[in-house]
């Protein structure tokens, strides 16, 4: 990993580490509709094992639950402490009957064996990455699913060809590109990152957070 990569990494960490207590104020409204859209985009069962990378405060953690049962195991990994402690509080008060697995840690290098996954599960957390991170991360979500295993990805996406981006999508990419710090993410070609990890593309549902295009994409393994 490279010196600029590694601070990017320890960057987003502090980052999230010091906005999860009021994270879901300051994003949860907007995103969540999205993010519910990718949960049930992967079309889960009860018994299956899902992992989701970059949980954050939790919520989707109890929609996975919901869907796979007690018979069956939620997972998952986010790079921030602070993340994990607001999510943890969730847990207690909701005392879900899945058994449930949250780590701190870092998505380029999953802690979990090959082929441990029914499903993986992951929202506004791939173009946090460095572009050239993105394809390490899918490859180890791809290493822990099992056979036709798939992927669902939610992801602030690029324009689709024919239209073009609002005035808001380009002020924001302006800010990313200008002020990394304060803007950490931008868009990212969803459909075309995860098909290039080696995944059959199964469903692309596109929507859109204030003018912004978001993108679903389910793939399997």
């Amino acid at each position: 990993m490279s010196d600029i990569n590694a601070a990017h990494h320890e960057s987003n960490r502090h980052f999230y580490d010091r906005i999860a207590g009021a994270y879901d104020l300051i994003a949860d409204s907007n995103e969540r509709a999205a993010r519910q859209a990718g949960v049930q985009a992967l079309g889960l069962k009860p018994g299956e094992a899902v992992l989701e990378l970059g949980f954050g405060t939790g919520n989707e953690v109890l929609d996975l639950a919901g869907l796979v049962g007690p018979t069956g195991k939620v997972a998952g990994i986010d790079i921030s402490t602070g993340m994990l402690g607001v999510a943890n509080r969730k847990l207690t008060e909701a005392m879900p009957t899945t058994p449930i697995d949250l780590r701190v840690g870092d998505a380029r290098q999953l802690p979990f064996a090959d082929r441990a996954f029914d499903a993986v599960y992951t929202s506004f957390t791939l173009e946090l990455f460095p572009p050239a991170d993105i394809p390490t991360v899918l490859s180890e979500a791809r290493r822990v699913l099992k056979p036709d295993g798939r992927i669902g990805v939610v992801s602030m996406a690029t324009v689709l060809p024919g239209h073009h981006a609002s005035a808001l999508e380009r002020v924001y990419v302006w800010m990313h590109r200008h002020f990394p710090h304060l803007v950490d993410c931008r868009p990212i070609d969803t459909e075309g990152v995860v098909s290039a990890a080696g995944f059959r593309i199964a469903g692309v549902t596109n929507l859109e957070i204030w003018t912004m295009p978001v993108r679903v994409v389910v793939g399997r393994r």
